[in-house]
């Protein structure tokens, strides 16, 4: 199959006025050549200037609100897509981010993609906002696909993605009441699988790290779910490629790349044609 597009998925953490780190991610950014790519924690509008001028093949959109994080995505020059700020993925929290939906089409053949980056903590409120916004995210494939068969169409090709957060619960107050990483994550397919969606696959196990000083183990914090009929190119088995630290080999390297450029793995995947 032919491929439509590629899609870089990255949260570089605390992204602000630092210019050698702002060149250290765009040359790492740019040696993917990702048609699409979602930055998530832009911190001020210098960075959105500096990226105009270091990457002038691309085109790009910015949320915009009360909060102090934004996500910033760029589309490559001569690629059809529309950008839409979805304010109900804020899930009533007015510092969370809103979703930033982009439709890109290809082909004559339309492919919404919702960046998305919910909320932190494994505190109730933490796992609330997070469980609200996925199951937004689920149910917004139902608008999608009414629309999608309104014009004449059949289901919609949709792909919702980026930093989850999903690091489950500690309940501390009452025993046996603390919910996991992993269990969240299981809900979470759940849902999807009810919307004829999955959980796409990564070449590793984790997506975050702190570094080998943390006491908090690396985790699986960053994913990307998509429609059930979309197809995608295999990376050693994998739907989407974990790019960074985690294809450091020794632990000097890796805790060197998180210094150098974030404690979040780039993730990077093609989807081919419908």
């Amino acid at each position: 199959m032919t491929k439509a597009f590629s899609v870089a998925s990255w949260n570089v953490e605390h992204f602000k006025e630092d210019r050698s780190r702002v060149e250290r991610v765009v040359d790492f950014l740019k040696k993917h050549k990702p048609d699409i790519f979602a930055l998530y924690e832009v911190e001020g509008s210098v960075i959105f200037k500096e990226l105009v001028q270091d990457m002038k093949d691309y085109t790009f959109h910015i949320t915009e609100g009360p909060q102090v994080q934004e996500i910033l995505l760029g589309i490559r020059q001569g690629l059809t897509a529309f950008f839409t700020q979805k304010i109900e993925f804020k899930s009533g929290a007015t510092a969370m981010r809103p979703g930033a939906l982009l439709t890109v089409t290809v082909a004559d053949k339309h492919y919404p993609l919702l960046f998305l980056h919910t909320a932190s903590g494994n505190d109730p409120r933490g796992l609330g906002l997070r469980d609200d916004m996925m199951l937004r995210a689920v149910d917004f494939r139902k608008s999608l696909d009414k629309a999608a068969k309104k014009a004449g169409g059949d289901s919609a090709n949709y792909i919702f993605l980026g930093d989850f957060n999903t690091m489950g619960m500690e309940y501390k107050f009452v025993k046996g009441r603390d919910i996991s990483a992993a269990d969240e994550l299981t809900k979470l397919e759940k849902q999807a699988k009810k919307r004829n969606m999955r959980l796409l696959s990564k070449s590793a196990p984790a997506t975050w790290s702190n570094g080998s000083k943390s006491s908090i183990p690396d985790s699986n914090l960053d994913h990307v779910v998509a429609a059930d009929h979309l197809v995608f190119t295999q990376f050693d088995g994998s739907d989407v490629s974990v790019r960074g630290w985690a294809e450091k080999k020794t632990t000097q390297e890796k805790d060197e790349w998180i210094r150098q450029y974030s404690d979040h793995s780039l993730l990077y995947f093609e989807v081919h044609k419908v």
